[in-house]
């Protein structure tokens, strides 16, 4: 088989670049490891900044984004005492779009056959060839079959654990990788939400957060110790701990229900440099992970996938090799800064087992500073709808 790029990941950043390219006239094959029902089975974020929800835009895909999306002009970090609102509308003038991952790979994928956009679902033993050279290749197998897929580049959308990270030699690659001592508890429930915008809880307990999916659907999280079982929290000890950690006031108006979900993910922040090599680039997990606080994993993917697609429409349309040369730094600018504000709300807003007298102060100085400064407001609103591409 051959094409001109062959996409690794049929997630919603080798979904987005597939989209992408292929409205530039560009032959993709994408090669996925998972059925789609597997896929569209995992339940992941659901905070859109701008970024995000233009490329979907763009690609003429946001009929149901808009009409059932949640537009947020702000949310609320918790200190236990008070709700500080932070107006992100207000602040700059932009808002941010609740709407699940889930459906949004749904709509990609849905856009995929009419589009002409090849998905090869099922795909085992992936491995990249030659990533190095003029003539990159994948091989995999599929329906018990070796299967080769020559191309031009190879973009890698396969997440932490896939395979192309590892195709980039470990002597050119330096990697950042700092794992946090907690993870999320988290619930869905189809119950409506306690509040009409998110709210960040710093607790002498741990973190909490009070999300949704939809006016019926919620998603909360609490913080919890590393490896904790998910069997030691029934809902209903999970739904009293998250009415303490999220203050009387929400708490109060939290519905319950049964959980249709329920999972406790670790936290780590995570960088692997270059994002490319030869004709390998690396695109959202597969390079970096961020903790959930900040809302940024789908989104910062959503951006290497803008670079990185205005890169090799260059490339095919001008001949032009600067965007492909660029493309590591440039998406490495905007990685970094979101993996501050990301690392930044989490040291504010969690409790972490080595916190002494002195660290909790400085939380406490900080969300005083945030609470009456319009300008560590605006910064926060800044970060969080998203810094410009």
């Amino acid at each position: 088989m051959r094409t001109q790029v062959a996409i690794i990941g049929a997630g919603p950043a080798g979904l987005l670049l597939g989209h992408l390219l292929r409205a530039e006239g560009i032959d993709v094959t994408i090669v996925e490891r998972q059925t789609p029902d597997y896929i569209l089975g995992r339940i992941r974020a659901g905070v859109l900044e701008r970024t995000t929800t233009d490329l979907m835009t763009r690609l003429g895909l946001d009929e149901r984004m808009k009409r059932e999306g949640l537009l947020h002009s702000g949310f609320f970090l918790a200190d236990g005492e008070r709700l500080i609102h932070i107006d992100i509308a207000e602040l700059i003038g932009r808002h941010v779009t609740v709407y699940g991952q889930t459906e949004l790979t749904r709509d990609l994928m849905s856009a995929a056959d009419e589009r002409g956009l090849t998905i090869l679902y099922g795909a085992s033993d992936v491995a990249l060839g030659d990533v190095d050279s003029d003539a990159p290749f994948v091989t995999f197998s599929m329906d018990g079959r070796a299967q080769r897929l020559d191309c031009d580049f190879i973009c890698g959308c396969d997440g932490f654990h896939g395979p192309s990270r590892q195709a980039i030699p470990a002597s050119v690659q330096r990697v950042f990788d700092k794992q946090y001592p907690f993870g999320w508890l988290g619930i869905l429930a189809d119950v409506p939400p306690c509040t009409e915008e998110l709210i960040y809880a710093n607790h002498e307990r741990g973190f909490a957060l009070a999300s949704m999916r939809s006016p019926t659907r919620s998603r909360y999280y609490i913080q919890v110790p590393l490896g904790e079982p998910v069997d030691n929290w029934p809902d209903e000890r999970l739904w009293d701990e998250l009415a303490i950690r999220l203050g009387p006031e929400a708490g109060s108006r939290i519905v319950r229900g049964p959980a249709i979900e329920k999972s406790v993910a670790p936290l780590r922040s995570f960088v692997s440099e270059p994002m490319r090599h030869g004709r390998l680039f690396l695109a959202g997990d597969a390079a970096h992970i961020v903790p959930p606080t900040g809302a940024k994993g789908l989104n910062l993917a959503a951006s290497d996938v803008a670079y990185l697609s205005e890169a090799l429409t260059g490339w095919y349309r001008r001949g032009d090799a600067d965007g492909i040369a660029g493309y590591s730094d440039r998406a490495l600018a905007r990685v970094w800064k979101s993996e501050r504000f990301s690392w930044q709300l989490t040291r504010l807003m969690h409790r972490f087992p080595d916190t002494d007298a002195f660290d909790r102060r400085m939380q406490v100085a900080e969300m005083d500073y945030i609470a009456g400064s319009a300008a560590a407001q605006t910064a926060i609103a800044e970060n969080y709808v998203g810094l410009p591409l």
